[in-house]
């Protein structure tokens, strides 16, 4: 099984971006099916996503309209969505790098 986690970086403040809805959904033959809800901690992180995923495609959902209405900036991106494969053996950290108008995400260690 895989863990899951991420974590989110404001990336115009060089600051972890705290409080932001996370939701993991993991594809079936029946479409998406909602895992579970989270939010990022002070750090920014959210390690209680998914401990033990099987393989499969997953995608998670980031509500960042919220944060930037928080802070009085305007984001291009109310939500962010990421597709990803796991493979069932390995733990999978999805980092979210986040700006304004642009957003970048990988696959972390």
């Amino acid at each position: 099984m895989s863990a899951i986690t991420t974590h989110v970086l404001d990336a115009v403040l060089g600051k972890p971006a705290n409080d932001i809805a996370i939701r993991i959904e993991k594809e079936t033959s029946a479409g998406w099916t909602s895992l579970s809800e989270s939010a990022t901690d002070h750090d920014g992180r959210c390690r209680d996503l998914c401990p033990d995923g099987s393989a499969g495609t997953y995608r998670l959902t980031f509500a960042v309209g919220p944060y930037f209405e928080r802070l009085g900036r305007i984001g291009i991106y109310p939500e962010i969505s990421i597709a990803f494969r796991v493979d069932g053996d390995h733990h999978y950290h999805i980092p979210l790098l986040l700006s304004d108008n642009s957003y970048t995400t990988y696959r972390g260690s």
